[in-house]
């Protein structure tokens, strides 16, 4: 039920005959708005709006895999098998190639390991091209949504 644009006094003597509270609900309104309303009803209800707000909101992480650009193949397949476990969990990727000493100089060697490693996850895509951050050649996968083909090779 409406009551209109009414004086904070006649609010409060209406909320105090009906045994309700006066609640604003949109302070910032030209005029305000209030409700006569339980308050502790309300917050109730704002309460288990939030709760529900919550469960529906997946939590995604960024999870991160180091590779080496001299890697041996069974280190690259258990990590691989690793990003694949991050990946069906809706996790994003982060895969680094991590260069010590004179490997800096074979840069070529890490973007083909990046590149294999890539390929070789299922179902997803690149959302962060391979780049140099110092000593790191650094890239970023997500899983791939229902419908979108694999993404097109990296250029080394």
């Amino acid at each position: 039920m409406q009551i209109g644009i009414v004086s904070k006094l006649e609010a409060l003597q209406k909320a105090k005959e009906f045994g309700v509270d006066v609640v604003e609900i949109a302070p910032n309104a030209k005029p305000p708005v209030a409700k006569l309303i339980d308050y502790k009803k309300f917050k109730y209800q704002e309460a288990r709006k939030e709760r529900e707000s919550k469960k529906n909101v997946k939590n995604v992480g960024v999870k991160e895999v180091r590779l080496r650009p001299f890697i041996e193949q069974h280190d690259f397949d258990t990590w691989l098998k690793r990003a694949t476990e991050f990946i069906e969990k809706g996790n994003q990727v982060k895969i680094n190639v991590l260069f010590k000493g004179r490997e800096l100089g074979r840069k070529q060697f890490g973007y083909e390991v990046l590149n294999r490693f890539v390929h070789s996850l299922e179902g997803v895509k690149i959302v962060r091209e391979p780049r140099m951050e110092g000593r790191v050649l650094a890239a970023m996968v997500v899983p791939n949504k229902k419908g979108e083909g694999k993404e097109e090779e990296i250029a080394s």
